[in-house]
């Protein structure tokens, strides 16, 4: 059930990720095909290299998004481990986490869980380890529960 609350809401981050580039896609778009030529030859090609220029980074942020979504069509919200891994929430005297995107903080009944990957510092960290492990990340905390 906290599994399926948190993938949810990963997944509703994505999307307004998703809405969000698609939108500015689409502003940049509507300024490359208004953009008209001006007397002033050198600053009309200027602007619009520079509305290229941010398509195409628009474009890159799209990419990882389909990316963000593909992770999380994989996430199977009915299985859990003793060992952390893909997918995992884990407890710890310092914080929460859900292993599966980083996605910032998510809260479920007032409790906060850091949405991260397993590609991150504290995820590497974290990933093949059990119950009572000892990790340190600036400081030393305990793992308490893996879900």
């Amino acid at each position: 059930m906290l599994k399926e609350i948190l993938h949810k809401q990963c997944s509703e981050f994505v999307e307004n990720r998703f809405r969000t580039i698609n939108n500015s896609i689409d502003e940049v778009q509507s300024a490359l095909m208004s953009e008209t030529k001006s007397t002033a030859g050198d600053k009309h090609e200027t602007g619009r290299a520079m509305l290229q220029l941010e398509r195409e980074k628009l474009g890159k942020q799209l990419l990882e998004i389909e990316k963000l979504q593909e992770i999380l069509s994989k996430l199977d919200s009915s299985t859990s481990s003793k060992t952390i891994g893909f997918g995992s929430i884990v407890h710890t005297t310092q914080a929460n986490y859900f292993i599966v995107i980083s996605a910032g903080i998510l809260k479920v009944n007032s409790k906060m869980y850091y949405a991260i990957s397993s590609t991150t510092p504290i995820g590497l960290l974290l990933m093949g380890k059990q119950k009572g492990d000892i990790i340190t990340f600036k400081e030393e905390f305990t793992i308490l529960e893996v879900l």
